[in-house]
């Protein structure tokens, strides 16, 4: 009868052998085939060991069937068993395996950049889930495979032939190139905290997130009212502010005093009905006061360098302002559309590469939610405090989080 054996690194042996064969002999056989000693290997039937001294037929090898050979280092392993994959790709212990993967964070950390599917299943509880995502990536790596050895042996005539090497070839390339920017520019991948700067407004301390793409400087209505000018809204000046999506326009302040650093400047400002956006310091009054936004020194310079002041650390930010995943995305001007991506020229000095079009945000995930991921990932042996403050890095995705978790 014919038998097959794959080994752990997908090598797949054909063997003709007698029924009643041991065990031991077969591995003898395979000695040849593969070079590796016959003491080095294990076989597999069934997701169960079987020992040299048993026959095929008494262990229930029939034509046709498949063994898995483990080799080397694994092989003398006792979790050998639990951790080898079927020949469908599950796993032969789901639950040993899951564990193994999880133990390991540098594997975590990879697997959360490569294939994020899978990291989250293995995180997960689902056991079935986690089988099924094996399977399926059993099937496509065997697909692909099947589909480059196709292409090998196309007909160089075939127009279609050649468009599918086309995009292999640049399916390729765009791996490569994503594979250099896991290495070489990690940060690629990371959330960029936009601008956030101290200010006061008529006496009152605030975060101000500075924009150079918005075309107006924005308060809104509750900050209005704590700073004590609500009473100085202009109501003639009300309409719809449009952008990505729109928002009511209150009215306008005309004049009124902010605070940056230790000078004073005047500012006007539109009033939005916007309660989860407090001030936006927009590109009329970085124009005003010649603002100059240094990337390089991390600072906002104002009135042409003579007030220097910092930009906020990631920490210092409130938490509802980072979790831009929560919230749907608006934008208002006075008059037109806010505009992204522009800079303020500044002599020499590196200035910012674009800028957010949300101005106004309305709660995406109920608390609920995170609750829900913050218990998953503290379940994992990681402190609330560091789960919380990598859910809100991530904008709350929690495949993210916990890579960066594992990886720290």
């Amino acid at each position: 009868m014919k038998i097959t054996v794959m080994s752990a690194d997908e090598q797949i042996i054909t063997l003709d052998v007698d029924p009643h064969e041991s065990v031991e002999n077969v591995k003898a056989l395979l000695e040849v085939e593969t070079s590796v000693s016959l003491q080095q290997q294990q076989l597999l039937f069934n997701g169960s060991e079987v020992r040299n001294s048993e026959k095929l037929s008494a262990i229930g090898v029939k034509d046709g069937d498949l063994l898995m050979m483990v080799s080397g280092a694994a092989a003398s392993s006792g979790s050998t068993n639990d951790l080898s994959l079927n020949a469908d790709g599950s796993a032969i212990n789901p639950g040993a395996f899951q564990q193994h993967i999880r133990r390991d964070s540098n594997l975590m950390g990879q697997l959360f950049q490569s294939d994020p599917e899978l990291a989250q299943a293995i995180l997960g509880n689902d056991l079935n889930r986690l089988q099924d995502i094996l399977r399926m990536r059993r099937n496509e790596s065997k697909r692909q495979k099947e589909e480059e050895l196709a292409l090998l042996y196309a007909d160089p005539f075939d127009v279609e032939a050649q468009k599918k090497i086309e995009a292999a070839i640049r399916q390729k390339g765009i791996d490569e190139n994503w594979a250099a920017a896991l290495e070489y520019n990690p940060e690629a991948f990371a959330r960029v905290v936009m601008l956030y700067v101290d200010m006061e407004v008529n006496g009152v301390p605030l975060k101000a997130f500075v924009d150079s793409g918005a075309q107006s400087t924005i308060i809104s209505k509750s900050c209005a009212e704590r700073c004590g000018l609500l009473r100085l809204l202009d109501q003639r000046y009300k309409g719809i502010a449009h952008g990505v999506g729109q928002s009511e326009i209150l009215g306008r302040i005309h004049v009124a005093s902010i605070k940056i650093g230790d000078i004073f400047y005047p500012c006007s400002f539109l009033v939005l009905d916007s309660p989860n956006m407090e001030f936006l310091f927009g590109l009329d009054m970085l124009r005003k006061h010649q603002c100059i936004i240094d990337l390089k020194e991390n600072v906002l310079r104002v009135g042409g360098g003579e007030v220097s002041v910092p930009f906020l650390q990631e920490k210092d930010i409130p938490s509802r302002f980072l979790d831009e995943e929560k919230y749907a995305k608006e934008a208002s001007n006075s008059g037109g559309p806010v505009t992204s991506g522009s800079n303020i020229p500044s002599k020499g000095v590196q200035s910012s590469g674009g800028a957010s079009d949300s101005l106004m945000k309305s709660l995406w995930l109920q608390e609920s939610d995170f609750e829900a991921k913050v218990a998953k990932l503290v379940e994992l042996g990681f402190g609330r405090d560091a789960v919380i403050q990598a859910l809100q890095l991530f904008n709350g995705n929690e495949e993210q989080a916990a890579g960066f978790l594992f990886g720290g």
